[in-house]
């Protein structure tokens, strides 16, 4: 069986963190990812997915994310459910991300995964990236 998601998409508010009560880091957070056509009107329309991300990825997300950054998650899809205080059975999907990548800087913003190298000694290296140019890319050059 096969159940992969890649997802690119602008996060819709601030990643919300929380701990199980085992201590393990959870956040969750809604990703706004265009469709790939216009509608008839030539708007591009777009679905708001709710994902999850567990342990020190979920902290890395919530110092790192915020409304508005565009971000490029993997994981997989999940169907959970519950019944609710009235005894109606909820069904919810989500994605469970297993890592992300900041796809775009911002004013003192790096772009980092959720699994970031370190150094030994603790010092960082220079940026190599840091002088050159970034190129705007409009959605409609994307091949996806």
């Amino acid at each position: 069986m096969i159940n992969n998601v890649v997802l690119v998409g602008r996060i819709v508010r601030d990643p919300e963190l929380k701990y199980t009560p085992s201590n393990v880091a959870i956040a969750t957070f809604t990703l706004a990812v265009n469709r790939r056509f216009k509608n008839a009107n030539g708007d591009r329309e777009a679905d708001f997915i709710n994902c999850v991300i567990w342990r020190q990825s979920a902290e890395n997300l919530t110092n790192w994310a915020k409304k508005g950054n565009l971000i490029g998650i993997t994981g997989s899809i999940q169907v959970r459910n519950y019944d609710n205080k009235e005894g109606k059975r909820i069904y919810v999907t989500e994605v469970i991300a297993e890592n992300f990548q900041m796809l775009e800087s911002g004013k003192g913003q790096v772009n980092q995964n959720s699994h970031p190298q370190s150094q030994s000694n603790g010092a960082k290296e220079p940026d190599p990236f840091s002088s050159r140019k970034v190129e705007e890319i409009d959605d409609d050059d994307l091949p996806f």
